[in-house]
């Protein structure tokens, strides 16, 4: 009997089998009946039954093999991929999971194979076949397990920085309502202070976590454009950056007409990122030089630092979520996150607006980020 044959006439013995090992999956299994431990198990089974059926070329196969073949059994795809959700749902782990196809293809084989009399030619062919199909459903129920799993910590990262925003808050008004109605020495002033920067850059580190959060639970950052100068809000920044650090000395440059329609927020965190950056990675002597060149249609935006370049293969991971350079010392002052997300809210927030941005960094010139925003985001 060839092996898609066989998975069809035994497909409910094979399936209490799974369910017999399901059971010993526990925590989680200990308190799903027979329907959940069972989930999909049939129809995984029927729809890889039905892809060994179809004709396959020899180039078919290696491309499915590579991942790369046109999807021939969406049922399969389909079954495996709601079984993936749900044994995340149920509190299943990623090996649990997968344990449970090793233990689908190792009865399935065993069984089937008891059942010859003697192999043919081709039952190799089938067993060939009935793999291919059993790694298609394992790699799409894994994708769909991670999805959950990648939501799951959206989500709660999400809760998290929203949660930290009210005792930021707390922190930051009584810091200034201390300054405004106590008497300070100077000790206590520079204390006062210490605890005014810290809170900064945590609600720096907290807004770059939300920005974070909101580009992975959508397709892009929402925006609101208002119209705006960013020349101000290049001063603003600058000034918020350079707050306590004696030694910084930014340098802005405007030329031409500089305003236009952009999201506030985003533009803000944009700046605080760029210049925090070239604070922290630039040489001692703390030059930051930022410049605005205005057009028709668009604004130029370039900020300059002297210092160690970065190495190219750091160049291709810059704006990547969570990277961050091995250089990094977050105990420097200027450090705009140590979540290694500041760049990468940068390159989402130009996205946002229909921009672009792009980095050069030599020895001999220094590093500059160039950012080109139309002025109607």
């Amino acid at each position: 009997m060839r092996l898609s044959e066989f998975i069809v006439q035994n497909a409910d013995r094979i399936v209490d089998e799974w369910e017999r090992f399901a059971e010993t999956i526990t925590p989680a299994a200990e308190h799903m009946d027979s329907v959940a431990l069972r989930d999909h198990a049939k129809a995984i089974l029927l729809a890889a039954s039905r892809d060994m059926t179809t004709a396959q070329t020899a180039s078919e196969q290696q491309a499915k093999a590579e991942g790369e073949g046109p999807d021939k059994t969406p049922s399969l795809d389909e079954a495996a991929a709601s079984h993936g959700e749900l044994r995340h749902t149920v509190g299943f782990d990623l090996v649990q999971m997968t344990s449970e196809f090793r233990h689908l293809r190792a009865c399935v084989i065993r069984l089937w194979v008891d059942s010859l009399p003697f192999p043919e030619h081709g039952h190799f062919q089938d067993m060939i076949r009935f793999n291919e199909a059993i790694d298609e459903a394992l790699a799409e129920s894994t994708a769909a397990y991670a999805d959950q799993v990648n939501r799951s910590r959206d989500i709660f990262l999400a809760i998290l920085g929203h949660d930290l925003r009210a005792p930021l808050q707390a922190v930051s008004m009584s810091t200034e309502m201390l300054e405004r109605k106590a008497k300070l020495d100077v000790d206590a002033l520079n204390y006062v202070n210490a605890i005014k920067n810290g809170a900064r850059h945590m609600g720096s580190m907290v807004s770059d976590l939300l920005a974070f959060v909101r580009s992975r639970l959508g397709s892009q950052l929402p925006i609101e454009p208002v119209s705006m100068d960013l020349g101000e809000a290049c001063r603003a920044a600058l000034a918020e950056a350079c707050a306590g650090q004696p030694d910084c000395e930014p340098v802005l440059t405007i030329d031409g007409p500089v305003q236009g329609e952009w999201d506030r927020g985003l533009i803000n965190q944009l700046l605080q990122n760029l210049i925090g950056n070239a604070l922290q990675h630039g040489s001692h002597s703390r030059v930051v030089t930022v410049t605005l060149t205005g057009g028709a249609e668009q604004v130029l935006l370039s900020v300059h630092n002297r210092g160690t370049p970065i190495d190219e293969g750091s160049l291709a991971t810059l704006f990547d979520p969570l990277v961050r350079s091995p250089s990094e010392d977050v105990s420097l002052p200027g450090t705009s996150t140590s979540l290694g997300l500041g760049l990468y809210i940068v390159k989402e927030s130009v996205n946002a607006h229909g921009g672009t941005i792009e980095v050069t960094s030599t020895a001999a010139e220094g590093t500059t980020f160039t950012v080109v925003l139309p002025k109607k985001a």
